[in-house]
């Protein structure tokens, strides 16, 4: 298939690694952080067991950078997150909240530490190099914010460290569960971490210089495919059966932490101030009226993810929403997350959802729904 059947325009970024997602079989895209993201090498649910039993290796460009530097950086850093970074080393990543002064989230991405004063934002779906270039104007610290020339991809699965040793030596092998390293595969620069969106084992390998792409997504894929890797895109049935968050659909700048259940990741502690502090505090001692949920549908499969949100319904009350749904293969069961009224919360509870198919039944169930300690991503 030729490029210009996909009608393609300019105002929307391609990453490095776009050219060789074509040659690989991509059939669809969608946009995130504008740009372009591979969603479709064919069928989802082959996507998905490619990535639970073998190895996947996804374009994740668009998980943009920003890049916080300068004498002030540490103290900027921390008033963006509630999350208590004073423990942080260099060489360490952390998952994150940003907040705004009302608490609500504006984006949940990974930190990665590069050094004493040097870090990495790696976003979700939301504007955060405007949001903290704006903050860092009035706020009176010496700090620089920028998006530097950095584009990562996923190797995701339980392969994925076979790979990762074929391309890198035995040394890779002691990188541990949210640490980076810096990298070189034949001159190509990079960083590499041990996190990923998949609740499997996984990598993220950075591409520092853009011109590499091509280079670095055949390297890969030469050296992956006699040990199982294929190419694909984040799986959304994994990540729904991890209780992944997908910004934009199961939370946006109007959903606090405590009614995601994260609130390991606020510290009303800490001495450092962080915007939307005041806010946190009230939320936590008012309580919430509302919470994230698990729920296993009722009924037929579904064809594929909920391209809506499904009000759900108890008793006739309009009591929440489904965010994100999808039918997973390896649990037969159709399963989902919801936003719902705190009194219907309770493991057990019987509701209502209105799908593309009419009402049915569901059940809220304890998330995530496999491999709830998250062993596999931390093996």
């Amino acid at each position: 298939m030729q490029l210009q059947d996909y009608g393609f325009g300019t105002q929307i970024r391609k990453s490095p690694f776009f050219d060789a997602t074509l040659r690989w079989g991509a059939k669809g895209f969608s946009v995130y952080n504008h740009m372009y993201i591979p969603r479709d090498f064919g069928d989802p649910v082959q996507n998905f067991w490619n990535l639970v039993n073998d190895a996947i290796l996804c374009d994740v460009a668009v998980e943009r950078q920003v890049e916080i530097t300068g004498p002030d950086a540490a103290r900027f850093t921390q008033m963006l997150t509630p999350r208590n970074l004073s423990n942080m080393a260099v060489g360490q990543c952390k998952y994150v909240l940003i907040t705004n002064a009302e608490g609500g989230i504006l984006n949940d991405p990974v930190l990665l530490r590069l050094g004493e004063t040097h870090f990495w934002l790696s976003l979700a779906d939301s504007d955060i190099l405007l949001w903290a270039q704006g903050l860092a104007v009035h706020s009176g610290l010496d700090v620089t914010i920028r998006e530097p020339d950095v584009s990562p991809l996923q190797l995701q699965g339980p392969k994925s460290g076979e790979v990762m040793r074929a391309l890198f030596g035995d040394s890779i092998m002691d990188l541990r569960y949210y640490w980076w390293r810096e990298m070189d595969l034949d001159g190509i620069p990079l960083i590499v971490s041990r996190t990923g969106w998949s609740s499997e084992l996984g990598y993220e390998i950075y591409l520092r210089d853009g011109s590499r792409g091509n280079a670095l997504w055949e390297r890969i894929m030469a050296t992956g495919l006699p040990l199982g890797l294929k190419p694909g895109h984040t799986s959304t049935i994994r990540r729904v059966e991890g209780g992944m968050l997908s910004y934009h659909a199961d939370a946006d700048m109007h959903t606090n932490p405590y009614e995601l259940g994260l609130g390991r990741l606020v510290d009303l502690e800490m001495e450092a101030e962080f915007i939307g502090k005041a806010a946190l505090r009230r939320i936590r001692d008012t309580g919430v009226t509302r919470k994230q949920v698990g729920l296993v549908i009722d009924g037929a499969p579904l064809d594929g993810p909920n391209t809506r949100f499904w009000t759900v319904w108890h008793g006739g009350t309009d009591v929440g929403h489904v965010t994100s749904a999808v039918h997973s293969p390896r649990l037969d069961r159709n399963i989902a997350l919801a936003m719902v009224g705190a009194e219907w919360a309770e493991i057990g509870t019987r509701l209502e959802v209105v799908t593309d198919s009419g009402m049915t039944g569901a059940t809220v169930a304890e998330k995530p729904f496999f491999d709830a300690r998250k062993q596999l991503a931390a093996a």
